[in-house]
Order: structure tokens, then sequence, then C-alpha cells
């Protein structure tokens, strides 16, 4: 076929019977025969031709296969024909990139040679020794192994997959995709510390990406704020990862020879416990000829996940779930009405009970309702399942608490009989608790123009990564990588209600998703759409969007019909939920007025407290946090007057000579633990000369031990040495600070007396 498609010669046609002319896509799944297109780099570069001795070197790259689709390995020893055989073509774009460039290597093509030299430059900035640099150990160690070259392009290769993860709206986490992520970004970050960088390198990157691709990506330009925060952020938690755990691990590999082999069992603690990968550890002991008991390791880890699967009962969502995939099978696709009504007939097509099918439901029975119809939103995209009733026309009446989507498009109505039966193929009367969805629609449609008002104010890179939408309340999930500051909000608020007030027409349309995107609308990240979509819009555009409408998005829930129906959004609060993700709470129309009805309560019974008007509130509040301050700090002054004037049984002020050493030896009750040390240097300053032991306890009975030592003794008593004794008496561990000052604590307050003697003791030696 090749000689008569391509008019080419026999020399160029090579048949290679191994199972390179294969391909499978794992140990089972589609495969059949592959035919590859190599290029002729030339002579210039070592490697011989496909199948032959020399085939591993660059000369003869691979730039295209076609594999024939023809059959699928059910096991390992069987094999089957598909019933529709394909051709699957896949060329390496930047592959043949480099043909045209006429390079035989990705990374010498224009765009990686332009992140490489970036990489070179900005890795000097933060720490890393230049290239010329002789004396620099760990760069002629990676000179010497080749793999400077190898860590740049790890680094330009990983910072392009990481944003562009970011932009399609993955963040770094510890499952899912978000580890995935966590695990290219780390291993960057890796080479970077290996390159020598004392400070993060991955976020300078980012604009040399954008500059290089930003033309044809246009997410990574509305990303970058986004991209080079997570970046940033994600290695600075890396580096202190990696400095406590090559600290740990330097300390375990001290006794250690070359050639010794390195505790499994302790990589799985540095894994486990602090983070620390395996690879990296292999990486670290490389270099000092020391392996790694993978076996040890890989045991560790199967007994913990061993451990985890024991740990966990199973919730039996999986065998229940398979009951609607039949039900879906023999009563087809529920058809949802509720966009143009809250009331419908609808014919009983399925009823279960505790993941069962039955024929009738009874009254005080719960169970699940399926029908072929229902104007009853399930719950999806956020918003949650409508309420209501169903009646049937024998006198059955079933209670709907919840509804929710199953297996895709069927709704399933959950709740309980109240009154009489309800039957397998029976009429019904459907109707939705109006005060519900109205409450639901207005939330909805607000959580709409909140999160372009987001945008607007935070920037392009926000998107909505989760979001609840209830008939009183909406909160929703936003990438952010910091706070939003009560100014943002207040520019929020103000944006979103300037779009409540014009009142404008809510419009749904149905198109496809290319056509919807095309006109700018956003779609959710990790939503499954079909291939025709709603596109709901509202608002007209007065902020320099470049369109004409405020707010366009792929949604299918219910909205208001006009943005003045909501009436008004007021956010009430703003929080983090995990790394580069915020969260926005907020309520709308009567939930908002009446927040701002219960805020204004408070605010006249506290003017009534503080005998001032609501105009005056904060001025008096401010005055008397600060004569409240004020008499703290003149109490506090005068408990520790008191604590060090004396009343101790050892002599008016506790002090006495103890080996030729004067002790100041007390105990104090009511003393914060934050004011101690200042005690002690107090009482450091009084004796000149000298060691202060106090011992505070607090109401419940717990103890607190502060333990000072002149300059001059530092050289014969440790204060830490010896607050150790105390806190060993009063029932705790440890303790710590420096020679001069140390802390520690214990559970019982009623060994006071016994610690101060333990130090006594070693003080008299």
């Amino acid at each position: 076929l090749w000689r008569k498609i391509a008019d080419l010669p026999d020399s160029r046609i090579i048949r290679i019977p191994t199972s390179d002319n294969f391909w499978a896509m794992g140990d089972t799944g589609p495969c059949g025969p592959c035919s590859e297109i190599f290029f002729d780099h030339g002579d210039k570069i070592p490697g011989g031709p496909p199948g032959s001795v020399d085939a591993d070197g660059d000369r003869f790259i691979e730039i295209w296969n076609l594999v024939f689709m023809q059959y699928e390995q059910v096991t390992k020893d069987e094999r089957v024909s598909l019933p529709k055989p394909s051709i699957d073509t896949g060329m390496g774009l930047e592959r043949v990139a480099a043909v045209l460039q006429g390079t035989h290597d990705n990374y010498e093509t224009d765009l990686f040679r332009a992140l490489i030299a970036n990489i070179q430059e900005m890795a000097v900035r933060v720490g890393a020794p230049p290239d010329d640099s002789t004396s620099d150990e760990l760069l002629r160690a990676i000179h010497q192994t080749g793999n400077l070259r190898v860590a740049r392009r790890v680094i330009a290769d990983h910072l392009r997959a990481s944003s562009f993860l970011i932009a399609d709206g993955v963040l770094p986490s510890n499952e899912g995709r978000g580890y995935v992520l966590r695990r290219i970004m780390r291993r960057a970050m890796r080479y970077a510390h290996q390159l020598g960088c004392k400070e993060p390198l991955m976020h300078l990157l980012v604009p040399e990406l954008v500059r290089q691709m930003g033309s044809a990506y246009q997410e990574l330009v509305q990303a970058q704020l986004l991209i080079t925060e997570t970046l940033e952020l994600e290695e600075t938690r890396f580096k202190r990862t990696l400095e406590r755990g090559l600290g740990i691990l330097n300390q375990e590999v001290e006794e250690l020879d070359e050639g010794a082999t390195f505790s499994g069992s302790t990589a799985f603690k540095l894994y486990d416990t602090y983070g620390f990968p395996l690879d990296l550890t292999q990486d670290a002991l490389r270099p000092r000829g020391i392996s790694v008991d993978t076996a040890a390791f890989d045991a560790a880890m199967k007994a913990q996940r061993d451990e985890a699967r024991k740990a966990w009962r199973g919730s039996g969502e999986a065998k229940t779930e398979t009951i609607w995939f039949e039900i879906r099978e023999r009563a087809g696709a529920s058809e949802f009405l509720g966009y143009d009504t809250e009331t419908a007939e609808a014919i009983v097509r399925a009823l279960v009970v505790d993941g069962k099918e039955v024929s009738t439901l009874t009254k005080g029975q719960r169970g699940a309702i399926v029908l072929n119809q229902t104007p009853f939103y399930g719950e999806s995209g956020g918003q949650t399942g409508d309420h209501g009733a169903i009646r049937t026309a024998e006198g059955g009446v079933f209670r709907v608490t919840d509804t929710q989507k199953r297996v895709g498009d069927l709704i399933v109505h959950s709740g309980m009989v109240e009154e009489g039966t309800i039957r397998m193929a029976a009429a019904a009367e459907l109707s939705v608790d109006h005060a519900r969805r109205t409450g639901n629609r207005l939330h909805h449609s607000a959580t709409h123009l909140l999160h372009e008002a987001l945008r607007l104010t935070l920037g392009a890179h926000v998107a909505q990564k989760g979001s609840l939408v209830e008939p009183n309340r909406l909160r929703f999930d936003i990438s952010h990588n910091k706070p939003v500051s009560r100014d943002e909000i207040r520019q929020v608020e103000t944006i979103a209600n300037e779009m409540v007030l014009q009142n404008d027409a809510v419009t749904t349309r149905l198109m496809s998703v290319d056509a919807a995107r095309a006109e700018g609308a956003m779609a959710l990240f990790g939503e499954k759409y079909g291939d025709e979509v709603r596109v709901v819009s509202m608002g007209r555009n007065a902020h320099g969007a470049g369109r004409p409408i405020y707010s366009l998005e792929l949604c299918g829930g219910t909205h208001v019909a006009r943005t003045g129906d909501i009436g008004l959004i007021k956010v009430v609060s703003e929080s983090a939920t995990a790394a580069g993700v915020r969260r926005i709470e907020a309520l709308a129309g009567p939930a908002a007025r009446a927040y701002f009805e219960e805020q204004d309560a408070r605010v006249q019974a506290a003017a009534a407290i503080l005998k001032a008007s609501p105009a005056e509130m904060i001025a008096r509040i401010e005055a008397l946090v600060d004569e409240r301050r004020k008499l703290e700090r003149e109490l506090a002054e005068a408990k520790k007057a008191l604590a060090l004037g004396g009343g101790a049984a050892t002599g008016d002020d506790g002090i006495t000579q103890v080996n030729g050493i004067k002790l100041m030896a007390r105990v104090l009750k009511g003393i914060d633990p934050k004011d101690m040390k200042g005690l002690v240097d107090d009482g450091k300053i009084r004796l000149g000369s000298g060691i202060v032991a106090l011992i505070g306890i607090n109401d419940e009975g717990r103890a607190s031990a502060s333990v000072g030592v002149t300059s001059d003794l530092v050289s014969r008593y440790n204060a830490v040495d010896l607050v150790k004794l105390a806190a060993a008496e009063l029932g705790g561990k440890g303790g710590g600070g420096r020679p001069d000052l140390a802390q520690a604590g214990g559970p019982d307050a009623t060994k006071a007396e016994e610690a101060l003697a333990a130090i006594r003791a070693a003080i008299a030696g």
C-alpha cells in the first residue's frame, strides 16, 4: 500500500517482525497492527533505521503512527475482532515542527529554546550558580551527569503542562486530576532545586510562556495571574517539604557507608508523614552510592492501603445505582417540564423502596417515584432539588422531600406517602412547592450575576469550582489564590446589584456547545454537556467586557424572568476552602432583606446599650476598647509587681542562696502564661546575677514553668535542662528555649513545689 500510495522505493519501506508493529492501549482493550512513519535526519546524526541494532539513535525519529484498530484484547490469552474496525492516526505535532525547523530534537524548536533560555536566566536570578561557575559542587555534579540540560527541559515541559491544566480549571490537590497536576509541578520543582535555586522559580517563567503561546491559547492570558500565584504558592510549600525531608534524610544516613541500603520503612515514613516522595529520596541518595530498599517501601505502602480498605465499610451506593440503570433502560428518560410550569400530569413508571422495585407504596412508607414527565427539578449544577406533592386519582398523596437526577436524565422523586396508596402506572397530578422554587430561582440567577462581578473585579482567571443553590442562600467556590478584600467584596456587590436594578429580561436559548462558546458563553469546568445546551443570558453590559450581554453561561437550572425579581444581593462571607480556592456565601431576595433587618436590629440594640446613636457607635466602641486595653495593661503590671513582690515561704521576695547562687523560686496563680517570660526577665534584672524559676498555675489546674539564667551563669547552668526537670515533676515532657530562658508545662499543678525543689537540687549539685 505504501508503494502504491506514496510511490516510495522498497528501501524506504521496512517490515519489522516485532511487537513494534503492533499497538495496544494496555494489557486489555482495543489493539491492532500499526504502520509508523519515521523521518531520516541524515547521517550527521548517529543511529540506524527502525528494527536495526542502532535503532535507539536519534537519526530516525517517528513522527506519525497509523493504528489499524481491529481487535480487542479481552484477557492475556484471548483476542477477539472488533465489531467496527477503525484507523487511529496520530501525528506528533512537535516532532513535525522539529522537522520543519531543521532539528531532530523537540527541545531545539523555537518554542522550547525561548523557554529554556528564560529558565537559564531566571534560575540565576533566584540563586542558582551560572553555567560558567566551577566552584559550586552541586552544579559540577549536574554538569558531570548531563543533568543540567535534562533539568531545564523537564522544567520547560512541566511548566507548560501545569500552566495549561490550571488555565483549564484544574488546581493542585491530593486527589484526582489535582493530584496529577501536583505531581507534575513538584517534579519540575525538584529539578529547580537541583539547579541550586534558593527561591521559587516556576512562577517567574509564566510571562515567557504566555508570550510564546498566549496568542494561540487565550486561556493562558486570562489565567496568567492564577497560574502565577498557584505555582508560587505550591513551590513555596514544596521547598519547605524539601528542606524538612532532606534534613531528616541527612540525619538518617549519617551512619551509612557508600554502597549501603537505606531503610524502606524509613523512606515510607518520609513519604507518608512529610510528603517526601520515594523518587526524591532515591535522587538524594544516589550521589552517595546508597540505594533504597524499595521492596520494604512497597510493603509498607501496601500495608497502609490494606488498613485503609479494612476501615472502609462501603455505602452500598454502587449497588443501589444499578437499579436506576435498569429503570432507565425500561422506562426511558424523564421529560423535564419545569422550565415552563410548576404543575403537570404524569404516569407513574417505577416505585422503589430500599433499592428494590415495588408495585405499591402505602401510607407512611418512604420511597422513590419515577414518572414519564415532571415539573420537579432534579438536583444538578449546584441547584438543590424541588419539593412538592404527587397526587393520584385514587386519593394517594406522596410528599416529595427531594428530587435527584440519576444516570444522567432519570428524575427520581424521594419522599413519603401521606395518604392512601401510590400504585404503578397510576395517573398523577404534580405540584412543585412554589415558594421553594422561587427561592432557588432567584439565588441561582444571583449566582450568575455574582460570578461575572467577581471576574470583573478580581480578573478573568476566576472560575467557578462548585456551587450550592438553596431557597434561602447561595454558596459557590472560585479559583483565586488570596483572600477577597472587603473593598473587593463591596465592588462585587455594587456591580451585581446594578444588574438587578436594570430589571433586564433573563433569556434562555438552546444551541450547540460550539455555537454557545463562539458567542462567549461560559462553560463550567468538569460539567458534562450534551450536543444541545441551554444558554442563559442576563443583564446589559456596562463594564467593558467586550460584549453587550453582562452574563452568558451554559446552565440547565431554573432562573427568574427578570433580574429585578432577585430584589437584592448581599455577600455575607468569604473564606478559604483549599489552596487557590475561595468560598463566597451570599443571600438574595427576601433572605437578603431579612439579613439587613436582623443586622439593623442588632445595631439599634447595641446603640441603646452604648447610649449612643448608630452614627456615634464606632467612635464610642473605639473609646471603650482603648480604655479596656489601658486597664488590661495596668492590671498586668499590677499582677507582675504583686507576683514578684513577696509572699513566698522562703522569704518575702522568694530569693534564697543555693550553692552560692541567688535563686528566685516562686509559685504564681492567676498569671497568663504569655506573661511568664516578662516576669522571668524582670526577676533576672532584680537579681543581677542568679537564676529565676517560676511556676504559673491556671484555672484548669495546669502548670507552666519558666526558668531564666543570667548571662554570667549560662556557662554553668542551662535554662533548658532546668526547665525539663520541672516539667517532669509536673507530668509534662520536654521543654525548650535558649540557655538563658526556657519554658515548659505539665498537667499536674499540685506538684508545683516539687518542681521548684527539683530545680533547687540541680543547682545545689
